[in-house]
């Protein structure tokens, strides 16, 4: 999973990613900080692992990952070159999904881009600029469409549903929020928008509104309101409170988030709210040799989960031998397991699970 950090200069974007990250990025008090990509990559905390660790002792571990991309800050007329529009543009066009940081917090020291603090012009200065680029785009595939049904009619359906998705841009509306079907989704693919990436709004407030009641924060609610209208996740953070528990050691950092009555950090709940907006889940393999875990689409089926191991578990699949996390839990060893009829034996139509133990069998 490719998560890209996007925001207005100076709303806490960098701190944030290096946070999360510590990979060190630069952050300062000036815009266009950020100018190459930094990358920083971390791995998925997942107590099911950990456990199967102690189970195994593998001589190998190793968790699924997470890119963290921290994309230039973004000005005003990005879509026609201005700043590093172009540059900006290309390099979220390669992420999965958008982790957009949204200023909520006042500080006089820390200055505005646009000299005050108003989440909701924020947002739409970001949005109307992925907008912009989707249009461009749109109008190019529309020109191709209309060339289409005059040779053959059965393209026009093809055009009005690209008509009416380019009229709802038009209007200042991103393509996720656009109500399609999943047919019309997978026509998308070909000229995959901007606009329409997955989005969790990253609202990085002051210490104190984080630690307050959040509906006392009005430029909280406002970002709130704009992605329940985007179809869009939304998550209060505190960049300044993440900067200080990523240099703590485990015990401090669990002492630290209970005391703000939070179970885990920013990074875990950015990790849960991308999974859950991409439709990723995990499966496991596990032996003394080594403990994985292997990130794939709800829905896949066996055969499709083996090729993400190997291509050839996927050419030759003969069945998955598979355990649930908490069966086998329950029983202690795979063994166990196996005496109880908890092991299946599943074949090519089998959907993978979260959290399903597998073993596959293939021959080729």
């Amino acid at each position: 999973m490719k998560l890209g950090m996007v925001g207005l200069p100076n709303v806490g974007k960098s701190t944030l990613f290096n946070a999360l990250t510590n990979a060190g990025a630069e952050s300062a008090n000036y815009p266009f900080c950020t100018i190459e990509p930094n990358v920083g990559i971390v791995s998925v905390p997942d107590s099911r692992l950990d456990k199967l660790r102690d189970m195994y002792s593998p001589v190998k571990f190793t968790p699924a990952t997470l890119e963290f991309v921290d994309i230039a800050g973004l000005v005003k007329g990005a879509s026609k070159g201005e700043g590093l529009g172009n540059k900006f543009l290309a390099n979220i066009r390669e992420v999965d999904a958008i982790v957009h940081v949204v200023r909520c917090f006042e500080d006089d020291n820390i200055i505005h881009v646009d000299g005050s603090i108003d989440p909701a012009r924020d947002i739409e200065t970001i949005d109307l600029e992925l907008i912009l680029s989707d249009i461009e785009l749109l109008e190019r595939r529309i020109d191709r469409t209309r060339k289409l049904v005059k040779g053959d009619k059965k393209y026009q359906t093809e055009l009005e549903f690209l008509e009416g998705l380019k009229a709802h841009l038009e209007e200042g509306h991103a393509a996720r929020s656009y109500d399609m079907t999943e047919e019309q989704a997978e026509l998308l693919k070909s000229t995959p928008l901007l606009s329409a990436k997955p989005v969790i709004y990253a609202a990085n407030l002051s210490e104190t509104d984080f630690k307050g009641d959040l509906s006392n924060s009005v430029h909280y609610k406002t970002v709130c309101d704009i992605a329940e209208r985007e179809k869009a996740a939304v998550l209060p953070i505190c960049a300044e409170l993440e900067a200080e528990i990523s240099d703590m050691d485990e015990e401090d950092k669990a002492m630290f988030l209970s005391e703000l009555g939070l179970e885990v950090s920013g990074l875990d709940r950015i990790i849960k709210e991308g999974y859950a907006l991409l439709g990723l889940i995990s499966f496991l393999t596990a032996g003394q040799p080594e403990v994985r875990a292997w990130t794939i689409t709800k829905g896949t089926k066996a055969p499709q989960a083996a090729g993400k191991i190997h291509t050839d578990f996927e050419r030759g699949f003969i069945r998955a031998e598979v355990v649930s996390f908490d069966d086998l839990m329950a029983c202690g060893t795979m063994a166990a397991a196996k005496e109880k009829g908890l092991v299946r034996s599943e074949g090519k139509e089998y959907v993978m699970q979260d959290g399903d133990i597998v073993l596959f069998r293939f021959n080729v």
